[in-house]
Formats: C-alpha cells, sequence, structure tokens
C-alpha cells in the first residue's frame, strides 16, 4: 500500500485512509438514489441506471486513486443530470441515447483538453465571474426541481408557479426532510443528506407512502442501458449549444472542486503549484467518457471529498475506499427502488443551496462583468435550460462589453463562444 499510494510520503496510513474513504462515501452516497430517479424520468430503466451509477463511479474512483493519487471521490454530477433529464431530453426531445452521445462527445473534448493547452485557453478566455454564475445558476435549477418534485411548488396559470399544498403528506414530508438534512449539517454530522433520504424514507414506509420491497438483492441487469449511446444522433448542429454547455460545466466544476480539494489535502506547493493536478484533470474527463457507455450522465469529481480530506485523506488510498463501497452498494437495488422523490426533494434543495454559496465570489464592485453573471443565474432557472441559460449569459457579456466601449476585453474565446451561441438562437 505504501509503494501504491505513498502513505508514508504524505504522513497518512492504512486505517487513516480507509476511514476517510469512508466518510467521502457517507457524504456523497446521496447520489445513488438521486441519480437513477432523474434517469428514470428521462426514460432509462431504473435498476440499470442505478447499477451504471455505482459502476461509472466505482471506476472513476478507482482511476482516480490509481492514477492520480488523489483523495476524491467521483460520481455522476448533480445539475449535469438535471441538464440530462429536463433539457436535453424533456425540453429539446431528443432520445436518452442521443443524450448519452451528447455527453460522451463533450467527455472526448475534455480529454483533449486535459491533455493540451485549449484547457488553460478556455479557462483563461471566460470571465471568472460567469465561471461562478454557471455554478450558481445549476444550483437554482436543481433547487426548483427539488421543490416541484416534493410537490412544495406547483405551477399555476396566472403566476406560472405557487406554492404546493403543503398541508398534503407528500409535500409535508419533503419539507420534513430538508429539515432534517439542515439540522444534521450545521452540526456537522457526516452523510447528513443520506441519512435525511432515508429518514424520509422510513417515515413513508410506516405512513404507508412507500411500498416496502426489501433490502438486499442480486443486482439487477445492466443490459437496458449498456452501451445505448447515439453518437451520430448527437452530431446534430443544434447539439453544438448542449455539447458546449455540458463541457464548460464539467470543466470548471471540476476544476473548482479539484482546486478546493487539494488545498485542504496539502497538494499545494510552496510555489502554489497542485501536484499531480494534469494527472486528476484526466482521470476526471476520462471517467466521464467512461461512464456513457454503462448509461451515466457525465461523471465528475464530488465536493463532498473536502469531508474525507477532512476525515484525513492524503492520497488515492481513499479514493479507492470509495470505489470499492460504491461497487458493494449495487446489491441494495431494493432500497434505492423504494426511495420516493418526496424524500429525495429535501435533499436536492439542500444541495441547490450550498451551490448558491458561490454568489458570495462575484465581483459585486464591477456591473460591467457582473451584469452578464446574473443574467446567467437567473435565466439558467427561468428557461429552465442550462444550455440556454449559459448561451443568453454569454452573449450579454459581449453586447455589454461593446455597448460600453470595452470591446478589447473581450477576449477572442469569448467571441468565438458567444457567436456560436448566437447562431443557434438566430438559425435553430
Amino acid at each position: 500500500m505504501d509503494r501504491l499510494f505513498k502513505l508514508k510520503k504524505f504522513n497518512t496510513s492504512f486505517t487513516q485512509e480507509i476511514l476517510a474513504g469512508l466518510t467521502t462515501f457517507v457524504a456523497m452516497a446521496y447520489i445513488i438514489f438521486v441519480n437513477p430517479q432523474m434517469m428514470t424520468d428521462a426514460g432509462m430503466d431504473h435498476g440499470a441506471s442505478f447499477v451504471a451509477t455505482c459502476i461509472a463511479a466505482a471506476l472513476a474512483c478507482f482511476f482516480m486513486g490509481f492514477y492520480a493519487n488523489w483523495p476524491v471521490g467521483l460520481a455522476p454530477g448533480m445539475g449535469l443530470n438535471a441538464f440530462f433529464t429536463y433539457t436535453i431530453v424533456g425540453e429539446m426531445g431528443y432520445s436518452w441515447q442521443v443524450a448519452l452521445g451528447a455527453v460522451f462527445l463533450a467527455g472526448i473534448l475534455f480529454v483533449i483538453m486535459s491533455v493540451t493547452r485549449l484547457r488553460a485557453w478556455m479557462l483563461e478566455s471566460i470571465p471568472r465571474d460567469l465561471r461562478i454564475a454557471m455554478g450558481v445558476g445549476v444550483g437554482l435549477f436543481i433547487g426548483i426541481i427539488g421543490l416541484k418534485s416534493g410537490g412544495i411548488i406547483a405551477d399555476h396559470p396566472a403566476t406560472l408557479l405557487t406554492l404546493g399544498d403543503l398541508t398534503a403528506p407528500q409535500p409535508l414530508m419533503a419539507c420534513l426532510g430538508f429539515l432534517i438534512i439542515m439540522g444534521l449539517a450545521v452540526r456537522n454530522i457526516p452523510g447528513a443528506i443520506i441519512l435525511g433520504i432515508l429518514s424520509i424514507t422510513l417515515i413513508g414506509l410506516f405512513s404507508g407512502h412507500v411500498e416496502y420491497r426489501g433490502i438486499i438483492s442480486t443486482p439487477p441487469s445492466i443490459a437496458p442501458t449498456l452501451a445505448q449511446l447515439d453518437i451520430k444522433g448527437a452530431l446534430e448542429v443544434s447539439m453544438i449549444s448542449v455539447i458546449l454547455a455540458i463541457l464548460f460545466v464539467n470543466l470548471f466544476d471540476t476544476a473548482g472542486t479539484l482546486m478546493g480539494v487539494a488545498s485542504r489535502a496539502g497538494l499545494v506547493d510552496s510555489d502554489g503549484n497542485i501536484k499531480n493536478m494534469d494527472r486528476a484533470l484526466k482521470a476526471d474527463s476520462t471517467s466521464s467518457v467512461v461512464g456513457t457507455l454503462f448509461g451515466c450522465s457525465p461523471v465528475t469529481s464530488y465536493v463532498e471529498s473536502a469531508a474525507g480530506v477532512s476525515a484525513g485523506g492524503r492520497t488515492g488510498l481513499t479514493a479507492c475506499t470509495v470505489g470499492i463501497l460504491f461497487l458493494v452498494a449495487i446489491f441494495f437495488a431494493p432500497l434505492a427502488g423504494m426511495v420516493p422523490p418526496f424524500a429525495t426533494s429535501g435533499a436536492l434543495f439542500y444541495v441547490a443551496l450550498i451551490m448558491m454559496s458561490g454568489m458570495r465570489d462575484l465581483n459585486w464592485d464591477n456591473s460591467i462583468n457582473l451584469l452578464p453573471a446574473l443574467i446567467t443565474v437567473l435565466m439558467i432557472p427561468l428557461s429552465f435550460s442550462i444550455a440556454d441559460g449559459i448561451a443568453i449569459g454569454f452573449i450579454s457579456y459581449v453586447v455589454l462589453k461593446v455597448s460600453s466601449g470595452r470591446t478589447t476585453e473581450v477576449s477572442t474565446g469569448m467571441w468565438f463562444l458567444a457567436g456560436i451561441f448566437a447562431a443557434k438562437f438566430i438559425f435553430l
């Protein structure tokens, strides 16, 4: 183990790494309940999606652990799975097979960017405020999905949205789930989200709103989603903005997560360089490509890995431990199938609030950069489309810079991207 993961070099031990991996897994295990539900909404088989989520996450963790030696857990990303289901499939009307093809192509681009200078060029071309805004907007998008799935908000013919019937059992339990998660989280209890989900599922079971299906069983077949991606269908011109949106969100979310975890894990040297950052990015980008083969939305690094780092995780052994636990979770398919939407509603809303914390990092003193960022934040949830929200934000940034006489501040990359998005609205 020391030869594989350099435990002594990082001043850690086998036991400490295993415990850190367990901590990280508990913090991010909610994805094995939430992701299959979202994939089911896209028309995919629930059992196959559950197994695909666990296998894709496990392989990604092993790759991150053995190749990059980083204590980071990976799984299908929150936000991108919502984009997959509710925008590409739900709003745009593409099949989930074509959506998987788009994720595959975005993953290939991500791999190319990770092994060339394109990554640095892309990160530098898009203003910092717009990068932050994408994550915040995705958070709001997830929040609306969570509130809707729990019945806390409902549609209204005059106002579009209104408060749901909070006296009904399911919205009431959804609210209770959020309160449980929030109460556990503020006490810094590991696994607050998954504990909240399981608590509401148990309450629903005893109140007759959840049907008991068992806890452990032979894993369902993965055949309904295995290698079902339609790459040819994703090569349509109308899918360009979708592929770019997946790429941007994945790129910036990954970069932010990895840099944050690296600083906590002591992987930053005295000159500010991050050890094995290139390998970590390659592991992350490759995982997105591999995940599509099993039937997963983009696989990405999880910020919940910081929980394991806080527990002492310093090497890839932590990530490998998370991967093993994801494989073990495959045998809990009946439990995952029992979890109702109102049990995950509070989890989605809590994750949304956490993602919105990026608002504090916006430059509130520079209105020319701030306004397009705020437009992005608002338009992602209000248009119910991550791709359209990002597109409107990018176009508004270029328009505002030109109208204020600061054309020279617009990078070549921003001109190119804004042009693609503008063409998409005009011609498609």
